[in-house]
C-alpha cells in the first residue's frame, strides 16, 4: 500500500507540476503578450511624439518667420512715423505761408486801391 500511496502521490505531484508548468506557459504567453502590446504602445507614443516634435519645429520656423516680418513691418512704420510727422509740420508751416500770403495780398490790394483814390482825387479835385 505505501508503493500505491507513493505513486498516487507521485502522480498527483506530476499534475500538479503539469498544472503549474501549463499554467506558466499561459503567464509566460500572457506576459509575452502584454509585454508586446506595451511595446506597440511604446512606438506609438514615440511616434506621436516624433510627430508632435516635427509638428513643434514648423510652428517654430512659421513663428520665426512671422517674428521677422513683424519686426521689419515695426521698422518700416517708424520710418514712415518720421516721414509723417515731416509731412505734418511742412503742411503746417505751408498753411501759416497760405495765411500770411492772403494777409499780404490784401494789404498790397489795400495799398493799390488807396494810391489810385489819391491820384483820381488830386486829378478830379484839385483843392
Amino acid at each position: 500500500m505505501s508503493t500505491v500511496l507513493m505513486e498516487s502521490c507521485m502522480q498527483v505531484t506530476n499534475r500538479t507540476f503539469y498544472i503549474f508548468l501549463s499554467h506558466r506557459k499561459v503567464t509566460k504567453e500572457n506576459l509575452t503578450e502584454s509585454t508586446s502590446n506595451i511595446t506597440e504602445s511604446l512606438m506609438s507614443v514615440s511616434r506621436m511624439m516624433a510627430q508632435q516634435v516635427q509638428q513643434s519645429e514648423i510652428t517654430m520656423h512659421t513663428l520665426a518667420t512671422s517674428s521677422r516680418t513683424i519686426q521689419e513691418a515695426n521698422e518700416e512704420f517708424k520710418s514712415m512715423s518720421g516721414t509723417i510727422q515731416l509731412g505734418r509740420k511742412l503742411i503746417t508751416k505751408y498753411n501759416r505761408r497760405e495765411l500770411t500770403d492772403k494777409l499780404l495780398i490784401f494789404l498790397a490790394l489795400a495799398l493799390f486801391l488807396a494810391t489810385v483814390l489819391y491820384i483820381l482825387k488830386k486829378r478830379l479835385f484839385p483843392f
